[in-house]
Formats: C-alpha cells, sequence, structure tokens
C-alpha cells in the first residue's frame, strides 16, 4: 500500500506522558501507541502542539521519539511534528533530525512573526527542497496568528511532489471545499479540527489527524470511515455521541483535557508541564462521565 493510502482515515496527535517527576513516561508511550494501534488508527503523529514538544529539550525530543518508534514496531506510519518560526533554524533540525522509523514530517506554518503569503511559500520552498521526508504542512491560525491562504496551499501542493497534503486546522470549510476542489488529486486533504472532521471527509476530505481519537480511537475511527464511504446520516449520529466529550476536552485547552481523559483510561498520569496545567476538577468529572457514556452507548 502506499504512503497516501496509509496516511487516510485516522490519525492521532498524541500527547508525550510524563512522570510525577515531569520526565518522560516510557512505559505510557507503550501502553498508549498499543491502544492506539489496536484500536484502528490508521497513523500516529509524535511532538506536534497535543505532545506539548515546545516544552521539551532537544535531547527528550529525541529519545521519545524514538521510544514511539520502538513501542509502534512498524505497525502503522508515525509522522514526525517538525516546526519553527525561524526558517533556517528548521532546516537545520531537520538536517540533523533521526528520521528512522517516520514516514513523513508535519509542518505547521511559522507562529507568532505573521509571515505573508510570499513568506510562507518561500518558507515551505526551502523546506522542501531540503527534507527527505514527505511534508505535510500544517495550518492552524488559532495558534498560529498566521492563516496560509488555499492559493499559497495551491501552489506548493502543485509544484513541489515531497509536499504530499495538508492538515488543515482552520476551521472554515469554504477554505477547505477550495482546496479539495484545486489541489492536485494525489494531495491530502486532512482536518485538523475534530469537530468539522466529519464534514470535511463528506465533502471529498481524506481524514483527520484528531485529538478526541486519542482517547476514543474505535468510535471516532468509526466516525471518519463512515464519512469516506459517505453514509452521512450515521457519521452524524455518530457524532452527536461523542460530541459533549468532544466540547470538554478542549474546554480549557489541549492537551490539558486529553490527558485527563487518558488518565481515567489509566494509560499515562494526569501531568502536565508549566504553562499547561490538569484540567479544574469539575471539568475532569465531566470528562469522565462522558467517557462512560460514550463506552456504554456508543
Amino acid at each position: 500500500m502506499s504512503l497516501l493510502k496509509k496516511l487516510k482515515g485516522t490519525g492521532v496527535a498524541v500527547v508525550t506522558p510524563f512522570k510525577k517527576d515531569l520526565s518522560i513516561d516510557f512505559d505510557a508511550i507503550k501502553n498508549i501507541v498499543d491502544y492506539l494501534v489496536n484500536n484502528g488508527i490508521n497513523y500516529i503523529v509524535v511532538q506536534g502542539t497535543t505532545g506539548e514538544s515546545s516544552t521539551m529539550t532537544n535531547d527528550e525530543k529525541i529519545i521519545s521519539r524514538k521510544a514511539f518508534v520502538e513501542a509502534n514496531y512498524g505497525r502503522i506510519p508515525l509522522v514526525l511534528g517538525l516546526g519553527s518560526n525561524d526558517t533556517m533554524s528548521l532546516l537545520n533540525q531537520l538536517k540533523d533530525a533521526d528520521c528512522n522509523g517516520y514516514s513523513a514530517i508535519l509542518s505547521v506554518t511559522p507562529y507568532y512573526n505573521k509571515p505573508s503569503m510570499k513568506g510562507l511559500y518561500n518558507h515551505f520552498s526551502l523546506l522542501a527542497q531540503t527534507s527527505e521526508l514527505p511534508i505535510i504542512l500544517y495550518n492552524v491560525p488559532s495558534r498560529t496568528g498566521c492563516n496560509m491562504l488555499p492559493e499559497t496551499t495551491i501552489r506548493l501542493a502543485k509544484e513541489f511532489k515531497n509536499i504530499i497534503g495538508i492538515k488543515e486546522a482552520s476551521g472554515d470549510l469554504n477554505q477547505v471545499k477550495q482546496l479539495i476542489s484545486d489541489c492536485p488529486d494525489d494531495f491530502l486533504i486532512i482536518s485538523g479540527d475534530d469537530d468539522t472532521a466529519s464534514q470535511t471527509v463528506l465533502m471529498g476530505g481524506d481524514g483527520v489527524i484528531s485529538v478526541v481519537a486519542g482517547c476514543i480511537p474505535k468510535e471516532f475511527s468509526e466516525i471518519i470511515n463512515l464519512s469516506i464511504h459517505k453514509n452521512e446520516l450515521e457519521s452524524q449520529l455518530k457524532f452527536k455521541i461523542i460530541k459533549p466529550l468532544l466540547n470538554y476536552l478542549f474546554e480549557e485547552g489541549n492537551p490539558s483535557g486529553i490527558k485527563a481523559a487518558l488518565s481515567f483510561l489509566n494509560l499515562c498520569e494526569n501531568n502536565l508541564r508549566l504553562p499547561l496545567v490538569p484540567v479544574s476538577n469539575q471539568l475532569n468529572d465531566k470528562i469522565e462521565n462522558s467517557i462512560s457514556t460514550i463506552k456504554k452507548d456508543y
């Protein structure tokens, strides 16, 4: 099966589990990877925003990414999050990174410094010319302060064969529709917004890189698969069941919500590195009750 086919369906933006002393919990990495693989996830994204990569040292990133490779042992594709708002720094990271065991990289639009569309094009052009691995672009304006417009994505998709897709997390379905319409047929349009993922797939998108699927992988994968097969009514009915949990997971920020959920499932401890903190007790109870309801009613 080609890589493009393997990266269709449901990917999970995975957490980095920490022990109480905030060191990396390698046993929990294995638990989480087994849980995701055994419940139908198509691929895993390591060291993205959900993985708290911004609070990890370079040495921790190296050790952690190797731990995910060992835990996975080739069962499903792994995608490595690798981004920066300093283009030259990103290129140097890429040259130095050991990407053995990874099938592609996911690279976010530069954050904070708000580049123009020309700046974004030049940034990803240099990345495409440097990377030995295929690249999935990542557009998430709510976090970066920068929205990469479809015209720029489409240009990159047509000019660089190793730019194979985009994780589109703008939440703007008109923007998604333009990407689906005008990008090459072999370019992946992946939702980065759990709330509109099913709609994106029903419109012709290729799947999702999900947060909520990190705790309910089987259930969310089924919703996406129903959407892939254009079973709109059933996918919507299933989505209504999980919608409260989705809202709760993001109510006090990500990955605070998903770590509370994973802790309830005994997959990792509920520890985050500052400035992130665990969710409130009230929200934690809602998350736990919602998961219990889904497991009972779904």
